[in-house]
């Protein structure tokens, strides 16, 4: 093996060299841990390369951000599409139970149509008039399809209210809770005949001019007694919910619910027209002698 001339030789060996580095830094490392000398060197030299650490981490940095802001964005746009679908869904879930309930009330309606004797037609609520002190409604059906004023309009609870006005195609009722409406009603626990009329309000109906001391109770149902010859016997029209005594007064104050869905349901029951109602009694007894008397003048003539 052939040697550098004694000329260029300069210095130790290479493996003194590595031997003199190792034991220094033994020794350096045995000095830090037991005396703590180098800490404050560490330090100086901690703070002369930490620009240079975050100048070695700006391509990191860089990466995260961007992966950050990438991500952070497609976040953004799926709630941003799952709010809208939300919205959708929730407002066709609402649109559905809107429908479920119109079936069963079409349903229930359909049922008391079998129910009753009477032939009825079904119509729908078109608008209610904006009059605060009227209780009507506006229906989708009139005189073409063979509806006339005083027809009884129900739903599958009980009495609505009545026909009074029609056109060719549409039709005004009169809810029983119109202050100027009322209906023959009869109890039945006892057979008790009365009249029940409307307060105005949504939801109250009133009987009047009972007594004091009337048989009638909390609880009790009315029903239409059938003797006005417009509404048919039997239908359910109210529920005595309030009752009020006062010895001071002559009358009792009786506060009654409707029995049907009153300003609530938007398909109705039409019910045909009853029978005309027969004539007078008391007409009919004056016009008797009338016809005898007559009968009578002429055998005398002959």
């Amino acid at each position: 093996m052939e040697t550098a001339p004694q000329f260029f030789r300069q210095g130790p060996s290479l493996l003194a060299r590595l031997g003199f580095f190792v034991l220094l830094s033994l020794l350096l490392m045995a000095a830090d841990t037991r005396f703590k000398y180098l800490s404050e060197i560490r330090q100086a030299f901690s703070v002369v390369i930490y620009p240079l650490q975050k100048l070695a981490n700006v391509p990191a940095t860089i990466y995260d951000t961007g992966t950050e802001f990438f991500v952070s964005q497609h976040l953004t746009d799926e709630n941003e599409y799952l709010k809208q679908r939300y919205l959708a869904d929730r407002g066709q879930l609402q649109q559905l139970q809107a429908l479920e309930a119109e079936n069963t009330q079409l349903r229930k309606l359909l049922e008391a149509a079998q129910r009753m004797e009477s032939k009825a037609v079904m119509a729908e609520i078109l608008h209610v008039p904006r009059d605060p002190f009227n209780r009507k409604v506006i229906l989708d059906k009139g005189s073409q399809s063979g509806i006339q004023p005083g027809q009884v309009v129900v739903d599958d609870a009980g009495v609505v209210g009545q026909i009074t006005r029609n056109s060719p195609w549409l039709s005004e009722v009169t809810l029983i809770t119109d202050k100027d409406h009322s209906v023959p009603v009869q109890i039945v626990r006892n057979g008790l005949r009365s009249v029940v009329s409307g307060t105005g309000k949504d939801g109250t109906l009133e009987l009047r001019y009972v007594a004091v001391n009337t048989d009638i109770e909390e609880g009790d149902m009315l029903v239409t007694s059938g003797i006005d010859g417009v509404y048919p016997p039997g239908l359910p029209v109210a529920v005595v919910s309030k009752i009020e005594r006062n010895p001071t007064y002559i009358f009792a104050r009786v506060i009654c619910t409707p029995a049907a869905g009153v300003g609530r349901h938007r398909q109705l029951l039409i019910l045909s027209a009853m029978t005309p109602a027969m004539e007078n009694p008391v007409d009919v007894f004056e016009t008797k002698p009338k016809l005898e008397s007559k009968k009578r003048e002429k055998v005398g003539i002959r």
